[in-house]
């Protein structure tokens, strides 16, 4: 199988890809171009070695369905933003970080251990159809209607980019 090269042409076409659908969607890359580049290579190398571009700071399985959840952008993104102003690692950034007003700290590891992984949903209804349980709170954007299911709601929403406060808790 003849698997083309990644070249930094490769890389930096990424680069200005995932920056522009980051910032269209309300969020920032890592400012340290040349650190975020070696995610974007990282990227690109799980790409090619997998399939699919699994986060180049964890260890994939090479089983997509196994690795779903650490797929860029992962399951764990916004949590980590919220919480520690840059995802696990640090691709992407809160806006204080993007402006140099706050720096990176480490991230722990939010990714539950592989044996307790699929076990519990992010959400899991439970109840009757009249008046279901959520294992998670369900925040409503108040602006556009986007629904997420997470302890908390995103900081901006990826739909519209109303802030935090334009949430409102839906179930």
């Amino acid at each position: 199988m003849n698997v083309p090269a990644i070249t930094e042409d490769s890389v930096d076409a990424t680069y200005l890809t995932l920056r522009n659908d980051a910032e269209k969607s309300g969020y920032r890359l890592n400012p340290d171009s040349e650190f975020t580049k070696n995610l974007v290579r990282g990227l690109l190398k799980n790409e090619q070695r997998y399939g699919y571009c699994s986060c180049p700071c964890r260890l994939a399985s090479g089983k997509k369905e196994e690795d779903i959840d650490i797929i860029c952008p992962c399951y764990y993104r916004d949590d980590d933003l919220e919480e520690f102003g840059a995802c696990y690692c640090t691709l992407y950034v809160n806006e204080a970080i993007a402006h140099g007003n706050q720096k990176v700290a480490p991230v722990p590891e939010r990714r539950p251990p592989r044996s307790q992984r699929g076990k519990d949903p992010v959400v899991r209804i439970t109840g009757t159809a009249a008046s279901p349980v959520f294992s998670q709170p369900i925040w409503r954007c108040k602006v556009c209607g986007y629904l997420c299911a997470r302890e908390q709601p995103p900081g901006i929403c990826p739909i519209c980019k109303a802030t935090k406060e334009r949430f409102e808790r839906f179930i």
